[in-house]
């Protein structure tokens, strides 16, 4: 999956006949709100009440609403602009000392990456998250989340390969290919991606020693820990792009 390359300048929206950019018109579906779950609750170093985990609903159907080609960038963030939230209202600020110890640090990465991607998708609703913002790539937020599920599968194949998982999605591009706009499908993939970072978690959790070597082609557990970071990280690169072409919305 490549994103476009990121030289040269956003088309220009197309103008009205009053000079303003031009608007299309988007009719509520009527979609219902879901509970999407959250990662890693159970750290308490971190405030994850402060995570608002909702999709909202559309409004009811026959609802026209106005929504710019090209929106204003903005952020909820005063007492630092450039971030995504207040330290108050952040579940990635935490209270007291960082970690000791490389694991621990190793952890603590993953985690803050794993609720960056969930504040990026917040308060958008299904055909939103869904939505194809920086063309001609083929992502969306939904599908990142769906090919974060699907890494999550793939690192527990390499630790064990003779218990091999299927793919949840399907070959190649199937995780960004197959999200669109339902809100059931969305529900399944943050469902999706829980469980398997819970899982996950749990098979790693049986290899304490980073320099153990597991699976078939000898990984070691600690190349496995960064790699994780690794993809989560770039991923929410790609997040800050689509998020802000959505709505506009900015920050770390």
């Amino acid at each position: 999956m490549q994103l476009a390359g990121m030289a040269g300048s956003w088309p220009r929206p197309a103008l009205s006949g009053n000079g303003r950019p031009a608007e299309r018109l988007l009719i509520g579906t009527g979609i219902s709100s879901l509970e999407v779950p959250g990662c890693l609750r159970a750290r308490p170093r971190r405030r994850l009440d402060c995570l608002n985990t909702r999709l909202p609903g559309a409004p009811p159907p026959g609802t026209v609403i106005t929504v710019s080609d090209m929106p204003e960038r903005w952020t909820k963030a005063s007492v630092f602009p450039d971030m995504w939230a207040d330290p108050s209202e952040d579940p990635r600020n935490m209270e007291g000392v960082s970690p000791d110890g490389e694991l621990a640090t190793l952890q603590d990465y993953l985690t803050n990456y794993r609720l960056t991607l969930l504040m990026k998708c917040e308060g958008l609703d299904p055909g939103q998250l869904a939505r194809r913002s920086v063309p001609p790539s083929t992502m969306s937020l939904l599908g990142l989340v769906r090919h974060l599920a699907e890494a999550e599968r793939d690192w527990r194949n390499w630790i064990a390969p003779a218990e091999e998982a299927a793919k949840l999605y399907g070959a190649g591009d199937a995780a960004f290919e197959g999200a669109v706009a339902d809100q059931a499908l969305a529900e399944g993939a943050f469902a999706d991606l829980a469980r398997e970072q819970a899982a996950t978690d749990a098979v790693l959790a049986g290899y304490p020693d980073l320099g153990e070597r597991v699976g078939r082609q000898g990984i070691a557990v600690r190349e496995l820990w960064v790699h994780r970071i690794e993809e989560y990280a770039r991923h929410c690169g790609h997040a800050d792009l689509l998020r802000e072409r959505i709505d506009g919305r900015v920050g770390q």
